[in-house]
């Protein structure tokens, strides 16, 4: 039970950061986003044209380790805060985590970061 509350937790903290985070990134078309993006630490994701993902050795928070995970994703753009690509985990390293935030820079680069005051805690490029 506490398992599924703590990741209830962290869920809502992570919708939140999305609301919090300021400023926009530039024109974002989200058919363009499918593609390879890779980080300089050997971190992967693969978004598909038929909206399923991959992640590989991804590190979504600060002092995480890099984690596994699959599922489906949805481009969103709340028009307050920055776009993001909304993750949502079926399999995988993540725990009870339902879904995460994945922040969208501009068309060819992607970030991480789960405190809207931290830093991000990875960043990646698009490659195909």
């Amino acid at each position: 039970m506490r398992k599924r509350a703590s990741g209830r937790r962290l869920f809502a903290v992570l919708a939140a950061s999305a609301v919090l985070v300021s400023g926009c990134s530039g024109a974002v078309d989200p058919e363009k986003l499918p593609g390879v993006y890779r980080s300089g630490d050997g971190g992967q994701i693969e978004l598909t044209a038929e909206g399923t993902f991959s992640a590989t050795g991804v590190t979504t928070g600060e002092g995480a380790a890099p984690v596994d995970f699959s599922g489906s994703w949805e481009y969103e753009d709340p028009g307050t805060s920055s776009d993001f690509v909304y993750l949502g985990v079926e399999d995988g390293g993540l725990g009870m985590t339902g879904g995460i935030q994945l922040y969208v820079d501009d068309q060819d680069t992607l970030y991480f970061q789960s405190d809207p005051d931290g830093q991000v805690t990875q960043e990646l490029h698009r490659t195909s």
